[in-house]
């Protein structure tokens, strides 16, 4: 499995400072907070009794203090590994020894922020897995099921295959919801967590501002297609495809409209990011803050509010490799679309709230 976070190299960056707080002092590039609910008309408060779980490989060895840098930045309630918002277990679920970093600080940084910038007020559980293999991963989900995590997210994804359907038992949890990245490589061979019929996949979109407005296009890279071993949902309804169609919804995953991030791994600091990395935990986040992730079994319910979706129209994420030849798989067209599913949230409606 990898990691779906991307990190701009072509905005400067602010470096990671001892203390690390930023009161006072101009907000980093990237959208934060206040920016992607007005976007995706979120309310400021909700999902107090919602804990929304992490999966990642490895740990991130600085993450409660860069969570903090982030929230405080940001005027959002502290929350802390003491205060009991906060907690990190291994993969078997205990406290430790937790595993070693496996490379993937950006990207678990980049995860709790987007949790935090959704739902300020939801326990975060993160699940720190062996290892990047799929088996690992799995059973870390099986964790933060076991747990408690009322929603889960994964930002990774590996092409799937015959044997990957496998493992897709340990992405069904009832009562629970599953969402899973879509993938960074455009309209190709699905990934797998998302593919599975029990995961809402999230794909991607390139989010800006015209005349003072939020609009959104299919950002290229997101990824979408036409699952081989995933039967066709009773739900979805797409013509062209007879399997299992990705994505299911989308939120910004474009890094050239991308979110600000804190991750003081190798002295980062603060970076702008993207990939359907930052979509995924968006969403598990938009799910808590709705406070019903029973109503997510699947993506079900999903289809039959399509209406309180925003639809993305625009944007295409054709490859070299493979082309629709501009038909829904790869294009933003109105309805339902491969790149960015039914599209983006537009408030609670469509979540249950």
């Amino acid at each position: 499995m990898r990691c779906f976070a991307q990190l701009r190299t072509d905005v400067p960056r602010h470096p990671a400072r001892s203390g690390g707080g930023r009161t006072g002092a101009a907000l980093p590039a990237g959208y934060g907070p206040a920016q992607l609910r007005d976007a995706y008309r979120l309310p400021d408060s909700g999902g107090a009794d919602q804990t929304v779980a992490i999966v990642d490989a490895g740990t991130a060895p600085n993450l409660a203090a860069d969570l903090a840098v982030y929230r405080q930045a940001y005027g959002l309630p502290p929350c802390a590994v003491d205060d009991g918002c906060l907690r990190v277990v291994n993969q078997d679920g205990a406290a430790g020894p937790l595993p070693g970093d496996q490379g993937w600080g950006p990207e678990i940084s980049l995860d709790v922020d987007m949790v935090s910038a959704a739902c300020s007020d939801c326990r975060i559980l993160v699940v720190a897995a062996n290892s990047a293999a799929l088996d690992d991963m799995a059973a870390a989900v099986d964790t933060a099921a076991a747990l408690g995590a009322t929603e889960i997210s994964n930002s990774y994804g590996g092409d799937e295959y015959s044997a990957t359907g496998r493992l897709a038992a340990h992405y069904r949890h009832p009562g629970v919801a599953v969402v899973a990245s879509s993938g960074d490589s455009g309209y190709r061979i699905p990934q797998v967590p998302a593919a599975y019929d029990s995961v809402l996949a999230v794909g991607g979109t390139a989010l800006s501002t015209v005349d003072g407005k939020w609009t959104e296009s299919a950002w290229s890279g997101a990824g979408s297609g036409c699952s081989a071993w995933t039967a066709k949902p009773a739900w979805q309804h797409d013509p062209y495809c007879p399997g299992r169609t990705v994505a299911d919804l989308a939120a910004v995953a474009d890094p050239a409209t991308g979110v600000a991030v804190y991750d003081s791994s190798d002295g980062l600091g603060w970076a702008v990011a993207g990939g359907t990395s930052a979509a995924a935990p968006l969403v598990a986040g938009v799910i808590a803050l709705a406070g019903h992730p029973e109503l997510f079994g699947d993506a079900s319910y999903l289809y039959g509010h399509a209406g309180a979706l925003r639809d993305v129209v625009g944007g295409s994420n054709a490859t070299d490799e493979f082309d629709c030849g501009g038909d829904y798989l790869c294009t933003g067209v109105a309805g339902y679309d491969g790149p960015t599913g039914l599209g983006t949230p537009n408030g609670l409606g469509a979540f249950g709230g």
